[in-house]
């Protein structure tokens, strides 16, 4: 369980894709005619240990590409003060070709991270997106912009390298170990939260191959929102937020949702329909639970 909550923040989540680099590289498979990028995917997959029962498994993510990184970035001043919140999205814009290009991707949230020393907050960050992030930056020769410069003492600076330190909370370890670890989907939707919405992580590198990587951007996105409302019920669990304070993280969300979609961002209404979905049997449940209690009372009478 993590101690504290620092006054910069970011929830976030990672995508990513089989390399077709990688593929070249190590199984020979070109980018180029009579090739393609699924054949190059198949041949990562096939060098990962892919077997009749599992076509696409889980590869190193060595392997892999990073194609988007969204987050909820949370400011506070000081203790008392409300927080601001805000959704950042790289690449920004799927239509930049540019931007979409993984090194630039990669400098993007290195140097936003090594800037403003936020305390990053993930599901199995520690197995996953980290790993691929750090992975992927050497891979393409990026510097990591302060996010890999760790102090003498952990106590005396950020260090996001440090085990159980502050500056990386990682939800699925607290949640769980080994079979006992619930998937995010399952972590939120039964606290109300909205899980995965039509797309899971699986669906990534067939929507990329038949270039849907906008549609790629607003999953992440919703894993995002996921991602820091589970956070704060956590933090609440954890007396790190009160009562108050965990009712007001959970409308700061909801004004941010609603700012989104005004802004353009339309398919971050499919999350706050399905926030008040499991929100309303949630009520019910709660109702059910009360209803049974007055009638073992009435049965004890």
């Amino acid at each position: 369980m993590f101690k504290s909550i620092q006054p910069r923040l970011f929830s976030f989540d990672v995508e990513w894709t089989p390399d077709p680099v990688a593929a070249e590289i190590l199984t020979g498979v070109k980018q180029d005619p009579p090739h393609s990028f699924a054949s190059a995917f198949r041949s990562v997959w096939d060098y990962g240990g892919a077997s009749e029962d599992n076509l696409q498994p889980y590869i190193k993510t060595i392997l892999c590409r990073v194609v988007s990184i969204a987050g909820i970035f949370r400011e506070q001043s000081r203790p008392g003060v409300t927080p601001t919140l805000k959704l950042i999205t790289i690449p920004a814009d799927a239509k930049d070709v540019d931007k979409t290009k993984e090194a630039k991707i990669l400098e993007g949230f290195f140097k936003a991270v090594g800037r403003n020393q936020p305390q990053l907050v993930g599901y199995n960050t520690t197995n996953a997106d980290l790993p691929i992030l750090i992975q992927r930056a050497i891979v393409q020769g990026i510097s990591s912009s302060g996010f890999a410069k760790r102090p003498e003492k952990p106590w005396e600076g950020t260090d996001y390298f440090v085990s159980g330190g502050e500056f990386h909370v990682d939800l699925a370890t607290i949640l769980g170990k080994y079979k006992n670890t619930p998937s995010l989907h399952e972590a939120a939707s039964l606290s109300g939260i909205p899980g995965k919405i039509h797309v899971t992580g699986d669906s990534v590198a067939d929507m990329w191959l038949i270039g849907k990587l906008q549609q790629i951007i607003e999953y992440n996105e919703f894993d995002a929102f996921t991602t820091h409302l589970l956070w704060a019920r956590i933090a609440h669990f954890a007396d790190l937020l009160s009562d108050e304070e965990y009712q007001l993280e959970q409308v700061l969300v909801r004004e941010l949702l609603e700012e989104e979609v005004d802004n353009g961002k339309e398919h971050l209404n499919e999350f706050i329909a399905e926030w008040d979905r499991l929100l309303e049997i949630k009520s019910k449940d709660l109702v059910l639970e009360r209803q049974a209690d007055d009638s073992e009372l009435a049965a004890e009478e």
